[in-house]
């Protein structure tokens, strides 16, 4: 619990400064640092770029070193820690991530014969010979397999020199260090045959060529799923839609630290007084205070991770491109929206938030398990029963992560009663949702209902429902230091002096990462 009396963030952050320093010199807890914290992620890499399709034992090493590498991950969620805020809740939630991601590619799946990609080359360069052809599957790895692409004929495009095909595991070392890497970053499959249902399909023009059939040469329109997902085919369009999310992301993020920076709320006093800056009205009410912190939590994280997701076509595309890391570096190939369309929730409810309006970043490693598991169980995936669990295992695994990440913070958290929790009653939400819309299907009510007003009920279903179950994830946060991270470097709203008394124009005063110098070779390196 923090001590009273902490008057600024800045001042609650060097408490956590002193708590970490605390814990390190007393033996309590090892520092996160790299590489020597990324062990497992490397000895994965490295037992990957072994080619084991033709060799049965070293397939069979699959399930024994996974199993050494979920010992070492749990190894470092129980012992390390990081000072950087945003760097303790990523301790605990990428470590966690990671074991979900290798169990995904290397144990429910086997990425060396289950998994291809679209990749382009010449006859004269193109080592592993032509390959295959497909179409992109449900978004889940272990049906990956089934949609095995056929071999087909290399199809050139207009200048008749590129082709394009689906690359399966490489032959060459040097082309299969690139197919690794990328596999072991693609939790979406975008431009994999396991790519997510949420993005949308290769362009026609790309699906063509990769039929055998010759391009057009038109790049056809931007392409949008039915989640909202856009896939744009032109870079200039790309880079103006990027940049332009940028500056208002940057801008957001600004304005909601600075309204953090005055609500102690923010800094892990949870029972604090709301900010003097609210109306009255709004001071003397509980369910206001309590929704407007919500709204302000939820704006945070929503920003932050939009953001961050607008980064990767910003450098893939924008500063690398093509030229640099050929098809990775497409427009098309870097679909920079990551949340759906808000329509999704007023269409369908508590299960649009999460399946179509919310980051789907975790939807292809929770589709993978949950699909295996029906499998070994023998029930159908479209049952009843297999919705359900389905449903269910998606959010177990999901709370998992979370917890993880909660279990690292510095602060005084609740892994199990806080975000465990939160995540687990959500799939209870979507099922009561569903039955209830199921019975007045029934009765002939939802069909005679006004899509505005069938819109409004939901919008005040998933908002009350959430009202209710927001405070165990977002207290949880606040209570760990996570609302303390300042994702911005330098803050026009600070400059012109609307902070907290002691805020700066630089906000970056903390650090993000720091050289750590231990007694020995392995407490040494790159601290959080």
């Amino acid at each position: 619990m923090l001590p009273p009396g902490l008057k600024t963030p800045r001042e609650v952050t060097l408490y956590y400064d002193s708590i970490y320093d605390s814990l390190i010199d007393s033996g309590r807890a090892v520092p996160f640092l790299y590489p020597w914290s990324g062990i497992g992620a490397f000895a994965a890499l490295a037992y990957l770029l072994i080619d084991h399709r033709h060799q049965p034992t070293l397939k069979r090493l699959r399930l024994p070193l996974f199993a050494l590498l979920f010992a070492f991950q749990c190894w470092v969620i129980a012992t390390n820690i990081a000072r950087h805020p945003a760097g303790a809740l990523g301790v605990g939630l990428l470590s966690a991530w990671g074991i979900l991601w290798i169990s995904t590619i290397a144990a429910v799946s086997d990425c060396q014969t289950d998994f291809v990609r679209i990749e382009q080359g010449d006859a004269e360069t193109r080592e592993d010979g032509p390959k295959d052809k497909g179409t992109v599957s449900n978004g889940s790895p272990s049906n990956a397999k089934h949609n095995a692409p056929e071999d087909t004929k290399m199809t050139k495009g207009k200048d008749g020199t590129k082709s394009l095909y689906w690359q399966s595991y490489p032959t060459s070392f040097r082309h299969r260090i690139d197919w690794v890497a990328d596999v072991f970053c693609s939790f979406r499959g975008v431009g994999w045959n396991f790519q997510t249902t949420t993005v949308p399909p290769p362009p026609k023009p790309i699906e063509m060529r990769l039929s055998g059939k010759e391009d057009s040469g038109d790049s056809g329109p931007d392409q949008v799923s039915r989640s909202g997902i856009r896939r744009f085919m032109d870079r200039e369009s790309l880079l103006q839609h990027n940049f332009t999310n940028l500056v208002i992301g940057y801008l957001s993020l600004d304005l909601v630290k600075v309204l953090m920076h005055h609500d102690a709320y923010f800094w892990g006093y949870v029972d604090a007084s709301p900010p003097s800056y609210l109306p009255l009205f709004v001071q003397d009410s509980y369910p206001l205070v309590r929704s407007y912190r919500l709204v302000v939590g939820l704006a945070g994280m929503y920003t932050a991770l939009w953001e961050i997701f607008q980064l990767g076509p910003a450098f893939f595309c924008g500063v690398l491109g093509p030229r640099c890391i050929g098809l990775r570096g497409e427009p098309w190939m870097n679909p920079p929206d990551m949340f759906g369309a808000f329509a999704g929730v007023l269409d369908n409810g508590i299960a649009g938030w999460w399946s179509g309006w919310w980051h789907q970043v975790f939807r292809v490693a929770f589709e993978a398990h949950s699909t295996w598991l029906l499998k070994t169980l023998n029930i159908e995936k479209r049952s009843q029963t297999g919705q359900l669990t389905s449903l269910f295992v998606a959010f177990f695994l999901s709370a998992c992560l979370h917890a993880c990440g909660s279990f690292t913070l510095l602060g005084q958290t609740r892994p199990l009663m806080g975000p465990f929790r939160f995540f687990l009653l959500q799939p209870i939400g979507i099922a009561v949702q569903m039955l209830a819309v199921s019975q007045l299907s029934k009765l002939g009510i939802t069909q005679r209902t006004p899509k505005m007003l069938k819109r409004t009920v939901n919008f005040l279903v998933v908002h009350t429902w959430l009202y209710f179950t927001g405070p165990l994830l977002l207290d949880d946060f606040a209570k760990g230091g996570v609302w303390l991270f300042e994702p911005v470097a330098l803050s026009p709203l600070r400059l012109l002096g609307l902070g907290a008394k002691d805020d700066r124009f630089f906000c970056w005063w903390d650090g993000i990462v720091f050289w750590r110098s231990g007694k020995h070779w392995w407490d040494t390196g790159i601290a959080l």
